[in-house]
């Protein structure tokens, strides 16, 4: 009877601390223990800078196989092509996402929103105002309005949200009122608002707060940070520093010319082209294509300086702009910056050319500058002024030009317009340089 209650009591603590164990496991589990997640942050505008970091973060997520992605979101919009493509990398992420907005998420940062599975806001936070806005501050033309209505609202769709709320959003003709956005309006969602219409799970103050309720406080949190590059990158691409930076260079480059030797002008000018390519290879626009077409626009431009023509310097130039045009994010815009840049040369060619002239500069070794001059020792032609009043005989007939001699002299000679025979009497009545003229000696009986 002892042995049997004695195993009893064994059989009962074993399974007490199996049940224990097994508490463990499933609470260490509930908070995510041994699990990895990356935090990434969407922040500033959204441009293709972006885009960049984005597709480098989330491939890197993708290979350290994390557990969950958690994008903190506080951005005022930006480029629709961006958004799109951004959209596009979020649909096809398979780790489970969330966007945490812990400021704004208007325009295109309503948009990436949309795209994650789960949406968290803080108190203060807003989401929506997503009109298609043009860099004049314009409302954008119906076709583009209506493929960016459809585009939010498949992407609220493709996470069961109802599209109704992400159309008001992007269309003003929606009437909302009762989320403060009558017929007129773009909708914003304040964050009771997005619980309410299942657009956000829940408020939350804080990223603990926020992990808490996805139940990963204990999971390994990676926190990641754009690069260097990327920073560069971001800034470059903004489509407000563009055409700056093309005219700084333009500018640059056109004060060179009229500058000795190689200095700060031509320095800053070429230091701004690199830092364009630069910016937009790291952004993923612009290829190597474009850096061997510009390098050999250049070299198209050096070589006209010495070789005469004008269809090297013409192919150079067009090569230069075509390689600019390959590496922004959109034709018009680029077509807008370069114009932009062009316009502030020819300005400041004319400037520089009524102050300075061409005596400056590169303009001093290839253009000619010396003249043949009396002062110099240079004579053209030779006006025989003193043969003036000689008399002398034709040797040819002048019809009207022809040859006569001067005291033994032979001079070509030309009549002052008659004709006149050979072997007649003539008379010097004027030179001009070396031409002389000559009249016929009528003799009188």
């Amino acid at each position: 009877m002892k042995i049997y209650t004695t195993r009893l009591l064994f059989y009962f603590v074993g399974i007490l601390l199996a049940l224990g164990v097994s508490i463990n496991a499933i609470h260490a589990e509930s908070n995510g223990e041994g699990k990895l997640i990356y935090i990434i942050p969407i922040e500033k505008e959204v441009e293709r800078g972006l885009e960049a970091f984005l597709t480098r973060t989330t491939e890197e997520a993708k290979e350290e196989n994390a557990d969950h992605i958690i994008f903190e979101i506080d951005t005022p919009g930006g480029r629709v092509d961006a958004a799109n493509n951004i959209g596009e990398l979020f649909q096809n992420i398979e780790i489970p996402t969330t966007s945490f907005i812990t400021s704004q998420a208007l325009s295109a940062g309503s948009y990436i929103a949309l795209n994650t599975d789960y949406i968290y806001m803080k108190p203060q936070a807003t989401m929506g105002a997503s009109g298609v806005i043009t860099s004049d501050g314009n409302a954008a033309e119906k076709k583009a309005q209506s493929a960016w209505l459809a585009a939010m609202k498949s992407a609220a769709s493709s996470k069961g949200r109802d599209p109704l709320y992400a159309a008001a959003m992007a269309d003003p003709d929606i009437d909302l009122e009762e989320y403060g956005a009558p017929e007129g309006e773009y909708l914003t969602l304040e964050p009771s608002s997005a619980v309410e219409v299942g657009y956000a799970e829940d408020i939350v103050e804080h990223r603990t707060e926020l992990l808490s309720k996805l139940g990963l406080s204990n999971a390994t949190v990676v926190e990641t940070e754009p690069t260097l590059a990327e920073e560069i990158a971001r800034f470059i691409t903004h489509p407000a520093v563009v055409p700056i930076l093309l005219s700084i260079a333009s500018i640059g480059l056109i004060v060179e010319l009229y500058s000795p030797g190689f200095g700060i002008p031509g320095s800053m000018g070429l230091l701004s082209l690199v830092l364009f390519f630069y910016g937009h290879i790291v952004a993923g626009l612009a290829g190597y294509e474009s850096i061997i077409l510009l390098i050999l626009g250049i070299i198209l431009v050096v070589v006209e300086i010495f070789v005469p023509g004008g269809i090297l310097g013409i192919i150079g130039i067009g090569a230069i702009i075509f390689s600019l045009f390959l590496s922004g994010q959109d034709m018009g815009h680029m077509a807008w910056s370069v114009g932009i840049a062009i316009l502030v040369s020819i300005i400041v060619s004319v400037i520089l050319y009524k102050t300075m002239g061409l005596e400056k500069g590169i303009f001093k070794h290839i253009i000619l500058k010396d003249a043949t001059t009396t002062e110099k020792g240079y004579i053209s032609s030779v006006n025989r002024v003193e043969l003036v009043g000689q008399e002398g005989k034709t040797l040819t007939p002048l019809r009207p030009s022809g040859t006569a001699i001067f005291d033994e002299e032979r001079l070509d000679v030309v009549s002052e317009g008659g004709f006149i025979s050979s072997d007649k009497s003539v008379k010097v009545v004027k030179t001009e340089g070396a031409r002389i003229v000559v009249r016929e000696i009528v003799e009188k009986n």
